[in-house]
């Protein structure tokens, strides 16, 4: 029994068996029943077991999980080296026994499987499998905890771009007519999207480099989904939608108001350069929580436990980025003479971030069908709406109308984005309190 508890000090393990010394090579796929005329290191006469259903000494069987694993010498069973061989990429390739361990829980690997391969968590089980891969020396210092990311003047200066550009873009509007401010139009639509893309290639808001998206069960998985062209529709209705309603809900647009400078729907500049404007606050936010998620990583000793710890810090990182812009909707609401739309703006800047969020971290298959869910939903109302003005189609635009007439016409885009962010935002606190969520990235940030 003095064998059972020294599995727990991964800078000694007692398993001869993980690394084959006279042959210099992994132990083969399958294991091969120990010979009947072996002997113990006792000289007692061996032992002979059924092949492929060794036994441990204490009589417990191995983790069923976890393959065929050869015995060690004098017929003891050593799952480690087996579960070092499955994982075997993982463990030559990994810097820091972190990494293993976040790659473990990445393949289901948790604390009560860990319990079976008797080590308390899933982060003492990667330390001993960190400390048992063979390198150049012949026992390998303690590595020391990957250093946070810190922030640097590239992507902070990125950041401001988009913000720089709306405004440019939303001053010449202000200051042009007729053909000059379609050529504005043009030409700030294509600036601000280039810039917000240079934005989103660097820094905190930017894939990791080479990380895959996450499948259902939490692993790896090759696909790429892509939500640029929904995010595009519903930031073109943060801008033209109110507008687009009250012209179908008053018959069309020859119900709207005759003379208006913004052409035949108003068009809200505030709640765009508003979004544009939180790049600089979502960069931070996302940067703080990558900091503090990597402290995390470093101090915890389960997955239990640091899911328990990075929790509240997604949640009050997304509060600091609503309060943020709950201040930038006023300001720019105040600047450009409009109304505050409060609810319209927090739920969309809510849903974006959350979305960039998870698609930072790998898991881009949620934000996508989340992202069309809401920009169909919009579309939807608008349409709907429309089809009501149809003779003996009125009870198409009813829901819609019975929604304008407690909200208004904010309340399709408040409802439809909100709802959305509130998924997100629950499937965030699965997903991002992760250990492989916050692996070491080849890209800083």
């Amino acid at each position: 029994m003095s064998g059972l508890g020294e599995l727990d000090r991964p800078a000694t393990p007692v398993s001869p068996g993980a690394w084959d010394e006279p042959s210099g090579d992994w132990p083969a796929s399958e294991d091969t029943a120990p010979s009947t005329d072996a002997r113990s290191e006792s000289g007692g006469p061996a032992v002979s077991t059924p092949a492929g259903r060794p036994e441990s000494p204490s009589g417990a069987r191995p983790y069923p999980a976890a393959g065929p694993v050869a015995p060690r010498r004098g017929g003891a069973v050593d799952p480690v080296k087996a579960l070092m061989h499955r994982h075997r990429g993982l463990c030559e390739r990994a810097v820091d026994p972190l990494e293993i361990a976040a790659g473990l829980e990445a393949h289901g690997v948790t604390d009560r499987t860990a319990a079976r391969f008797r080590h308390r968590d899933v982060f003492s089980l990667a330390e001993e499998m960190y400390a048992r891969v063979p390198r150049d020396g012949d026992t390998p210092p303690r590595p020391e905890p990957t250093p946070a990311p810190r922030a640097r003047l590239d992507w902070a200066l990125l950041t401001l771009l988009p913000g720089a550009l709306t405004a440019a873009t939303v001053v010449g509007l202000r200051l042009t007519h007729g053909q000059a401010r379609l050529l504005v139009v043009t030409a700030g639509v294509l600036a601000v999207t280039l810039g917000l893309r240079a934005a989103l290639r660097r820094g905190p808001l930017s894939p990791r480099g080479g990380r895959p998206s996450s499948s259902p069960r939490g692993g790896p998985h090759p696909g790429r989904h892509r939500t640029g062209g929904w995010t595009c529709w519903l930031l073109a209705y943060a801008a033209l939608g109110d507008g687009l309603l009250r012209a179908a809900a008053d018959g069309g647009p020859d119900g709207l108001p005759t003379g208006t400078a913004d052409g035949p729907w108003p068009l809200a500049t505030a709640p765009l350069l508003t979004l544009a404007l939180a790049c600089v606050p979502a960069a931070w936010c996302a940067h703080l929580l990558a900091v503090r998620a990597r402290r995390r990583l470093d101090t915890s000793r389960g997955l239990d436990e640091f899911a328990a710890s990075v929790r509240p810090l997604l949640l009050s990182v997304f509060a600091l980025y609503l309060c943020a812009l709950a201040v930038l909707t006023g300001v720019c609401a105040a600047a450009l003479g409009e109304p505050a739309a409060y609810a319209g703006t927090l739920t969309l800047g809510a849903l974006l971030l959350l979305s960039r969020l998870l698609t930072v971290h790998g898991f881009t298959h949620a934000p996508a069908v989340v992202l069309r869910a809401a920009g169909a939903a919009e579309a939807i109302a608008l349409a709907l709406l429309l089809a009501g003005r149809l003779p003996r189609c009125d009870l198409l635009a009813a829901p819609v109308d019975t929604l304008m007439a407690a909200w208004g016409p904010a309340g399709v885009p408040v409802l439809a984005c909100g709802a959305a962010a509130l998924t997100l935002l629950i499937h965030a606190t699965r997903t991002l309190t992760r250990a492989s969520a916050h692996a070491r990235a080849d890209q800083p940030c």
